[in-house]
């Protein structure tokens, strides 16, 4: 016998019906890489998690590198750690051509942006939209 009582069903599912009604934040999901394989660079990976609890792996690359500028077609994430190490999208774009990134990079840096988290695996234009949309900052209102 036990001595705690029993489960109401009906009160725990209208509790559990009120966490879900709140829409999931978009965070990061750090992942761990291989220190190297046979004396090769580690390779920078992240991984955001959208608000449709949809994941999109990342290259994570310096702010000022060049090869954030050679990443289109891709969907870039402009990003801001503070002390503790966590990051905050700033802004979320689809670039399509080189001259694009070369433009949202400046915009990027004069945002403050620390690091640019790249997604290349979206491979149309529509897919990329979508992804933007999913990761996109909420606005202040």
């Amino acid at each position: 016998m036990s001595n705690k009582p029993p489960l109401n069903w009906g009160r725990e599912k209208d509790r559990m019906r009120g966490q879900r009604a709140t829409t999931p934040e978009v965070r990061e999901e750090r992942l761990r890489t291989m220190a190297g394989l046979r004396g090769s660079a580690a390779i920078a990976l992240s991984a955001w998690r959208g608000r449709s609890a949809q994941r999109y792996v990342v290259g994570v690359h310096d702010v000022g590198s060049d090869i954030a500028l050679e990443a289109a077609p891709a969907v870039v994430i402009s990003v801001r750690r503070d002390e503790a190490g966590l990051a905050s999208p700033i802004d979320v774009a689809s670039i399509e051509t080189a001259a694009d990134a070369v433009a949202w990079v400046r915009l990027a840096q004069a945002s403050g942006a620390s690091e640019l988290h790249i997604h290349r695996l979206a491979d149309a234009a529509s897919e990329r939209a979508a992804v933007v949309a999913d990761l996109a900052p909420a606005q202040a209102a």
